[in-house]
């Protein structure tokens, strides 16, 4: 397998420059969302994208075969087991419902299958199982339909743990102008130790597990894949080789609908175009997600593109460059795009709709593109990870919350109004309509009345005490020298005369 390269220099404005400029780090909106208060002249360079100059060989996109060359194989019950032991072009059609095609080659040798209205199945192991190989091509011929599945369990065989109805050791690559089916009931529908790529035709997969599960990388380009599966649509997972592990789709017509993740990869997932409907929890993961190009319509039940730090490659980051994307978030604790790094918008455009539309704990930054959040575009992002009310729309408020703009106040701060010069309290102010009022005045002149002067004697007065056998309130010591007339009331102290 020829190693990709991943450009991993990282030659951005540190998250404190950002923060400096124009003198300010976030402003706060009225939902409680921090927002970049600086997206506009802020920029940034993440040199993260794959190099993907070599991707793709010129064979991987070829679609036919020499049949003046091939060899010819109907499959039967009678001899239900298939091994190639040699490089060449194998043409397979019949049934097989018990069986197992091994490919067992040096490892410097290419095999192409040719799938030509075959259907095979193994009731407790992989239906394709390549042992060893430089590559393998599995080509589906023009106008066939075709079936490779695993019949609900998988007996362990030793050391190669066969866990998927298409089992590969080393690289793999779907081709052609038919359609495959690929079924599996019990674990992973393709597993690849190296590569898997899928460069044409049409794939169904129903798998238990991941729909496609690889080691190294997942490469699409002009295939149409069908995908439903109980954890991950696409999976590539490689602990060991940071430069492994990745996702790249260069165009394609993907569905996918599973439980799990859409998209998943341990390291970079890029999408340079191609038309997406994924319906999951998690839409497309990965340490870094680039979007260049593409449509994509996301439905998701916890984060709609997530960059988590899945490995050391880098920060994790969301970079969208291009691109027409529309993010429906189901309710919850859930986010539109999420990133425990950065979230950097060049270009495209970005539709949003949920309680947390963005969340980042880094940098967000607009700097080109259109950015719509739940209706209406906006030109910062909210940032549900600084707090507040969910909305994410700048000016919303959340359900049964305040507004955020009431000048530093909240109804826990809001004490109660001191009586006037009169006696009598003051009416409360009124935040039904969601304003704070303004503060009723004290007294005629506008100011809060002093308090008594301390006698001569340096003591207060002595309040008066009430006369148990009366029934008038007494009156009050005149503490300005002149005097007073009776207090306002009925006479006995009653609840609406206390102050709070």
């Amino acid at each position: 397998m020829k190693n990709i390269k991943i450009l991993t220099t990282f030659t951005a404005v540190t998250l404190s420059a950002l923060l400096m400029l124009g003198g300010c780090s976030s402003d706060q909106n009225s939902a409680g969302q921090s927002q970049n208060s600086n997206a506009k002249t802020a920029t940034a360079d993440y040199s993260l994208a794959l190099d993907t100059e070599d991707m793709f060989t010129s064979r991987d996109f070829e679609t036919g075969y020499d049949e003046s060359e091939a060899k010819n194989v109907t499959l039967s019950d009678n001899d239900p087991d298939l091994t190639i032991t040699e490089a060449g072009v194998y043409v397979l059609s019949g049934t097989v419902s018990d069986g197992t095609i091994t490919v067992d080659v040096p490892d410097t040798d290419k095999v192409q299958i040719v799938l030509n209205g075959a259907s095979i199945t193994s009731k407790t192991s992989a239906a394709l199982y390549v042992k060893s190989a430089d590559k393998v091509f599995v080509t589906t011929a023009k106008g066939t339909e075709n079936t490779l599945a695993n019949g609900g369990s998988f007996t362990d065989t030793g050391d190669d743990n066969i866990d998927g109805a298409v089992f590969s050791k080393d690289d793999i690559v779907f081709s052609g102008e038919g359609t495959l089916n690929i079924i599996s009931p019990a674990k992973h529908g393709v597993v690849g130790k190296d590569d898997v790529k899928f460069t044409s035709g049409t794939y169904n997969i129903d798998a238990a597990s991941h729909g496609v599960d690889a080691n190294d990388s997942i490469r699409i380009a002009n295939a149409s894949l069908t995908i439903k599966a109980g954890k991950d649509g696409l999976h590539s997972d490689n602990d060991e080789d940071t430069l492994k592990g990745y996702i790249y789709i260069q165009s394609g017509t993907l569905d996918i609908d599973v439980d799990d993740d859409g998209i998943h990869a341990i390291t970079t997932l890029q999408i340079d175009g191609g038309t997406f409907k994924i319906s999951a929890a998690e839409g497309l993961e990965a340490t870094v997600v680039i979007i260049n190009d593409g449509t994509l319509s996301i439905t998701a039940s916890d984060d709609g593109i997530n960059a988590a730090k899945k490995s050391t490659i880098s920060t994790p980051t969301v970079v969208i460059n291009g691109g027409n994307i529309k993010i429906v978030m189901g309710q919850g604790d859930t986010d539109g795009v999420d990133s425990n790094g950065d979230i950097i918008i060049n270009g495209g455009t970005i539709d949003v709709t949920g309680n947390s539309t963005f969340d980042y704990e880094g940098t967000g930054v607009i700097n080109g593109g259109t950015v719509i959040v739940n209706g209406s575009e906006v030109d910062t992002l909210p940032n549900q990870f600084a707090g507040g009310g969910p909305g994410g729309q700048g000016g919303q408020r959340g359900p049964g919350g305040m507004r955020g703009d009431m000048n530093g106040a909240s109804p826990d701060t809001v004490t109660s109004a001191t009586p006037n010069a009169n006696g009598e309290r003051p009416e409360m102010p009124n935040f039904e309509d969601g304003t704070r009022q303004e503060m009723p005045n004290f007294d005629k002149d506008g100011e809060r009345p002093e308090l008594p002067e301390i006698g001569s004697d340096g003591e207060r007065p002595t309040p008066p005490n009430f006369d148990s056998n009366s029934e008038e309130r007494p009156t009050p010591p005149d503490f300005n020298g002149s005097k007073g007339g009776k207090q306002k009331g009925s006479g006995k102290s009653s609840a609406s005369n206390n102050v709070a």
